[in-house]
This record gives structure tokens, sequence and C-alpha cells, in this order.
């Protein structure tokens, strides 16, 4: 939906008459949107159950893509890129909670992987549409809202034969007397979960300043620093695209084993090297391409996916979805403040901008490395025990 938007809007600019600033409002409506949505909906999940909010947001993209693929005026285009935000940023947290609390120990890494891996797919998908059909004029852009709409609906479909998680059905009718404390949102910003907060926070909100401005500046970097076509450089995102999707593959592999951290921080020492290698030594095709190549195993193994993992690993049931929608909500808002200042900044020179990136990186993963190296208890097997020995001497006292 991200991608796909951004694409369309550039396209509707030309065909119904959109002008920059109409553009940058859209544009800024989509980010501060999915980050209102991200910390409504994770609340709003712990507070009411994941499937009722997971309904819901699928209905709002449904109408949203609707609006945005039929809108001739820029009132009702805002309206649906602000649903399809909102629906986009509330229905993440908890998507990931249900997919958490419906897996085992032995699979909860791999298939929250997966999930990451079908955000490449969903960007491949706009990208393929708009190589193809993007010179069709607002046709093309219609596609492209018109696919998330479609997608969206027959996910809501789906959804409606997905149940309430057991996990949570368990932590809301035991409350604090057994499988998970009702636990409030102060008590993860202070309290015995604030270590893991505020380290996963400052990992994904720094990491995510940097991913967040090369996916919005790559291709103007190719072309107005290095030199080379649009033509060309679209075609190095869309090979790169198929690798990562490897990279993917092999993080889903190793996630769920004794290796997962090694590899987080192999992953972390390529994602800062990335930057630092153009910093370093200039910008050309040669440092470009490895930029790209180490970009994609550190984005693999120590950017979103781990920290979807480990959001789920840190914290307990009721308040799950609260801190993984408050941790995206803070780095969406400070992605979207470096945005601003982005353009500038390539303009005062782009090796100090890349060596700004590499710091901004390397203090992101040094916090998670830091918060995560002694593998803090996982909260499904400390629910699950207490659980246990919440049943077991009242199953003694009935016999």
């Amino acid at each position: 939906a991200i991608v796909g938007t951004g694409i369309a809007l550039v396209i509707y600019q030309n065909t119904i008459g959109l002008d920059p600033g109409q553009i940058g409002w859209l544009s800024g409506a989509l980010t501060f949107f999915i980050a209102i949505g991200a910390l409504v909906g994770g609340k709003l999940g712990d507070s009411f159950g994941r499937r009722s909010v997971f309904v819901v947001t699928m209905a709002l993209i449904v109408v949203g893509g609707g609006l945005a693929t039929f809108a001739t005026t820029f009132p009702l285009l805002l309206a649906g890129v602000a649903l399809i935000g909102f629906g986009t940023g509330a229905d993440l947290p908890v998507s990931l909670a249900t997919i958490a609390e419906s897996s085992t120990d032995a699979n909860r890494g791999k298939i929250i992987g997966f999930s990451n891996m079908l955000w490449l797919v969903g960007i491949i998908s706009a990208v393929g549409i708009a190589t193809f059909f993007g010179g069709l004029g607002r046709l093309g852009g219609q596609l492209l809202f018109g696919q998330v709409a479609v997608i969206a609906l027959l996910v809501l479909l789906a959804r409606f034969t997905i149940p309430e998680t057991q996990t949570w059905l368990d932590a809301n009718r035991n409350g604090a007397t057994a499988s998970a404390p009702k636990v409030r949102v102060r008590d993860i910003l202070t309290g015995p979960y604030a270590r893991l907060f505020w380290g996963l926070l400052g990992f994904y909100a720094l990491t995510n300043l940097a991913a967040n401005t090369m996916g919005q500046f790559t291709t103007y970097i190719w072309v107005n620093v290095v030199g080379v076509d649009v033509q060309l450089a679209s075609l190095i995102g869309l090979v790169s695209l198929p690798v990562f999707l490897l990279f993917g593959l092999w993080f889903m592999r190793i996630v769920d084993t004794q290796y997962r951290f090694v590899y987080f921080t192999a992953g972390a020492i390529a994602y800062a090297a990335s930057f630092f290698i153009p910093a370093l030594f200039g910008f050309s095709f040669a440092t470009m391409m490895i930029y790209t190549i180490l970009n994609g195993i550190g984005g693999a193994f120590a950017f979103e996916g781990i920290m979807k993992v480990w959001t789920q690993e840190s914290f307990p049931t009721m308040v799950r979805a609260t801190a993984q929608g408050t941790i995206l909500a803070v780095a969406r808002f400070s992605a979207a403040i470096l945005a601003v200042w982005t353009p500038l900044m390539l303009n005062s020179g782009p090796q100090w901008m890349f060596a700004g990136l590499g710091l901004v990186v390397t203090v992101g993963v040094t916090i998670a490395w830091v918060v995560f190296h002694n593998a803090p208890r996982n909260q499904f097997d400390t629910e699950s025990e207490t659980l246990v020995d919440s049943v077991v001497p009242a199953a003694v006292v009935e016999a």
C-alpha cells in the first residue's frame, strides 16, 4: 500500500491535476495516519481482542482503496489515502500479535519472517504494475489503488474465518491472577519491561531512519549522484528485490535457532558498513552496488524482522500489541521529520549524509546488541508456565 500509493500519486499528478503542495499533503497524510493507526490499533487490540480489530482495519483499507481508485478531487483522494494509512498502521501490531500467539516457539520467528517477506512481495507487485501499466495515465494509478482494495477485500473475507487467539482469551479471562498480568502502558515505560521497550524503540527508530530515507531517495541518488539513468536505476531496484527475498528466506531458516543472535551481529555490522562504504570511498556504480548487497544482508538479519520477533517475545499478552504499535508509531513519526530535511542534507553533501546515517544505524544496532545479547526470557514461556501453575492447584481443589 505504501509503495503503490507513492507511485500512484505521481501518476495522478498529471491526470487529475494535483499540484506539488497537494502531493506533499497526501504523502504526509499517509505517513501520519500510519503512525496514528499503529498507536490506536495496538491499544484497541490489547483491550478488545485481535480479531475484532483486524477485521475493522481491513474494512477501512477496502473503503480507502475504493475512494482513492475513483476519486477525481483532492478531498476525496485525501480521505482515501488517510483511511489506507490508518487501516494499514492499525493492522500491523494486531496482525503480528495474532501470528505470534497462534504459533509455537519452534516456528514463531519463521512465520513472522514470512509475513515480512509478504511486504516485499507487495512492493514487487506495485513496481510490476507501475512498470507495465504506469504509462496508461489515470488507469495506471487506479490499478495501483484498486489492487490494494481488492487484496484487502479478499483478506477481509478470509479473516472472518479466523477465531480470536486462545492466548488473548486466556489472558483476558484470567487477568492478573493467571497467565498475563494486566500490565498498564506506563508499566512498559518505567516498569520491569522498560529496558526491553526502550531498547526496541531506540533500535528500530534509529535503524528505520536510515531505511526510510533510502527507501525514498535511493533512485534520486543513483540518478543525480552516481549518474545513471532512471531506467537503469529502476532495473537495479527491481533485480534487487528477489535477492532480498532470498535473504529473507535465510532469515526464516535461522530465526528460531540458537544462531539467530550470531546472524544479528553479522547483519548489524553489514548494515552499518553499507552506509560507510560510499561515505568513505565516494559514490560510484561499484560502491553503490556494495551498499545495496550489504544493506540487503543487514536489513534481513538486523532490522525489522528481528525487531518484530523480539517485540512479540518481550511483552505480556495484554500489552503486546500496544508496545508494538508504539514502537512503530515513534519510528514513523521520526522518519517523517527527517524526510523534511533529507533533500537539504543531500545538497550539502551525500557523503556526509551517508556518514550520518551510518552513525545512526551503528547506535541503533548497538542498543539492540546490549539489550538482547543475554537473550531475555520469552514471555510466551512465562505465561504458559503461569497458566499451568494457576490451573493445576484449582484442579486439585476440585478433585
